[in-house]
C-alpha cells in the first residue's frame, strides 16, 4: 500500500503504507464420512482467499482464508499435467497442502531510503500456485469379491454384511463398488464388492479398468465362480482362468494376493455335482475350494472364518 503519515514538520508525513497479506493455501482432507468424488466432476475451479491490502500506520493486510476440500479416504491426488502423485490419502483426517498462497507485496515504507524519502509506489504481491489436479478414488478394503458378472458377489456381500447392493438376474447390476463390514466374533473385516469383470476388461471392454484399480488396495481376494450354469467343471474353471488373466494383465501384483476360491449358487446343484466341481478345481489348483450358497447360507460361516484367518495372516 502507498500511504503517508500526516504530521506537522514531517515531509509529506513520511511513508507508512503496510505490506499486503499473504494469500490462503489450498488443502485436501480425507474424511471417512465422504464416499464419492461426484462433487468434483466437471471443470471446476477452487480458490483460497486473497490476502488483504496493507493498511496505513504500517499495518500488514490480513492473510487470506485457507480452503480445505474434503474427499473420501482412499483418494489419490495427481498433478494432471505431469502425472506426479501429490498425495495418497489413506487415513481419516489426513491433510495435505496442494497449493500455497501468494505472498503479499511490500508497502511503500519498505522503499524509503536516504535518497528516496517519499516513495510513491509499493510492490505488487506474488501470485499463488495454480495446479490442475486429477482425483482418483481407490477403495480401501481388507478383501475384494471378484468374478464374472452374475457370479453372486452382490448376493454374498448382502448376506455377510449390512451392505444392500442392487441384485438382479442380469449382468452388470453392480455399477459402483460396495463396501460391507463382515463381523466375525468380536472382529471385523471390510469387504469390497467389485463390479463384474469380463474377458479383456484390462483393455477397456465391459466396465473396463475402472474398478480393477480398487483391487490394488485390498489385502486378499475372494474369487467367486458360478457353477450352476456349467455342464462340465472345465467350463467353470475357464471362467476362473479368464478373471485371473485379466488381473495379471492389469498388474502382476494382483495375482500375488492371497485368495479364497468359492463355488457359488450350489443350492441349484446336487451333492454329486458339487463334489465333482470341487474335486476338479482342487486338482487343477492344488488348493482347497469352498462351495457356498448365499441364499441357503451353506458354508457362509466357514467362509467368514477362513477370510478372517487369511487377513490376519497377511
Amino acid at each position: 500500500r502507498v500511504g503517508f503519515r500526516r504530521e506537522k514538520y514531517v515531509d509529506k508525513g513520511g511513508p507508512n503504507g503496510g505490506d499486503g497479506g499473504n494469500g490462503g493455501n489450498v488443502f485436501f482432507e480425507a474424511d471417512e464420512n465422504e464416499n464419492t468424488l461426484l462433487n468434483f466432476r466437471g471443470r471446476k475451479e477452487y480458490r483460497a482467499g486473497n490476502g488483504e491490502i496493507g493498511g496505513t500506520t504500517l499495518a500488514t493486510g490480513k492473510t487470506g482464508a485457507d480452503l480445505t476440500l474434503k474427499v473420501p479416504v482412499g483418494t489419490l491426488i495427481r498433478n494432471d499435467e505431469t502425472g506426479e502423485i501429490i498425495a495418497d490419502l489413506k487415513e481419516h483426517q489426513q491433510v495435505v497442502k496442494v497449493a500455497s498462497g501468494g505472498s503479499g507485496g511490500r508497502g511503500n515504507h519498505y522503499f524509503k531510503s536516504s535518497t528516496l524519502q517519499t516513495p510513491q509506489f509499493a510492490q505488487n504481491g506474488k501470485e499463488g500456485e495454480t495446479l490442475n489436479l486429477h482425483l482418483e478414488l481407490k477403495l480401501i478394503a481388507d478383501a475384494a469379491l471378484v468374478g464374472l458378472p452374475n457370479a453372486g458377489k452382490s448376493t454374498l456381500i448382502s448376506s455377510i454384511s449390512a451392505a444392500r447392493p442392487k441384485i438382479a438376474d442380469y449382468p452388470f447390476t453392480t455399477l459402483e463398488p460396495n463396501l460391507g463390514v463382515v463381523r466375525v466374533g468380536e472382529k471385523s473385516v471390510v469387504v469390497a464388492d467389485i463390479p463384474g469383470l469380463i474377458e479383456k476388461a484390462s483393455e477397456g471392454k465391459g466396465l473396463g479398468i475402472k474398478f480393477l484399480k480398487h483391487i490394488e488396495r485390498t489385502r486378499a481376494l475372494i474369487h467367486l465362480i458360478d457353477c450352476s450354469m456349467c455342464l462340465e467343471p472345465f467350463e467353470a474353471y475357464e471362467d476362473y482362468v479368464t478373471i485371473r488373466n485379466e488381473l495379471s494383465t492389469y498388474s502382476e501384483n494382483l495375482t500375488t494376493k492371497k485368495e479364497l476360491i468359492c463355488l457359488t449358487k450350489i443350492d441349484a446343484m446336487s451333492d454329486d455335482e458339487i463334489k465333482n466341481f470341487q474335486d476338479y478345481f482342487q486338482q487343477q489348483l492344488d488348493k482347497k475350494v469352498l462351495p457356498i450358497s448365499s441364499v441357503s447360507g451353506k458354508n457362509i460361516d466357514i467362509l467368514k472364518e477362513l477370510l478372517l484367518k487369511l487377513i490376519e495372516s497377511n
